[in-house]
């Protein structure tokens, strides 16, 4: 099958259902990372992911990984770690800085996909209100955090990234915390990896995935700067409200 290229299609994404099954959910090429076509994409399921010498490629894969923030409890282990590493909190201080930190290589590997394109396309979803890092501090020093794309009320997961022993879980538990609060349903995780799991994360669907994710993109949340309930900063009431 000949993969569809965007500037074909007018700029409109194909049907997710069009994806191919090998490699899982690769949909389409081509276009820009423009915010429009960024948010047009992510409203419908579908997410960029490529290599720095490849053109841009566009993926909705099935099933789909995602965390239902309601039923997300964290680990014992991390509970402990949020009444006592000493960890602070805050959201969208250091976006780009996330960001760089989430393209480090890590152990054996040599690159990374979050290339100066993807750095500059998502820094300028930020600047609009779209695009959101969440960020663990010890002793005022950037060890943790995440970054993902938000619609509506939908969280999109991009990457993360720890210089301390559970800084991204602890990051990623307060900022649940704070999406449950605001009536957030779900954070995509696109596809499977045993630490995802290991966090309560669940494969549904495509279908299922893309139907939930069209109903919390239309919910009514104004893109802007977010900030952190002063009472999660510190993260010790997400821990005691999982022992609830």
């Amino acid at each position: 099958m000949e993969l569809p290229w965007l500037e074909e299609l007018n700029g409109q994404f194909p049907s997710v259902e069009r994806a191919l099954q090998e490699p899982n959910g690769l949909l389409c090429a081509g276009g820009t990372l423009a915010p429009a076509t960024l948010l047009q994409a992510y409203s419908s399921g579908i997410f960029p992911w490529f290599e720095e010498d490849q053109p841009i490629l566009w993926w909705a894969p099935d099933p789909r990984m995602i965390i239902r923030v309601d039923d997300f409890q964290p680990s014992r282990s991390l509970r402990k770690t949020l009444r006592r590493a000493g960890f602070t909190f805050r959201l969208d201080q250091q976006f780009a800085q996330v960001m760089r930190h989430c393209a480090a290589p890590r152990g054996e590997e040599s690159g990374t996909w979050i290339n100066p394109m993807m750095l500059s396309a998502y820094s300028a979803l930020h600047s609009l209100g779209y695009a959101h890092s969440m960020e663990t501090y010890l002793e005022d020093k950037l060890v943790g955090g995440l970054y993902g794309v938000a619609i509506g009320k939908q969280f999109f997961g991009e990457s993360m990234f720890s210089r301390a022993d559970n800084a991204s879980k602890a990051a990623l538990s307060v900022l649940i915390c704070q999406l449950q609060r605001w009536g957030f349903e779900i954070i995509d995780c696109q596809v499977a990896n045993p630490h995802l799991e290991s966090l309560g994360a669940v494969e549904i669907p495509r279908g299922q995935f893309v139907e939930q994710v069209a109903r919390a993109c239309s919910a009514e949340f104004a893109a802007q700067q977010w900030h952190l309930d002063k009472d999660l900063q510190s993260g010790v009431q997400t821990a005691t409200r999982s022992e609830k």
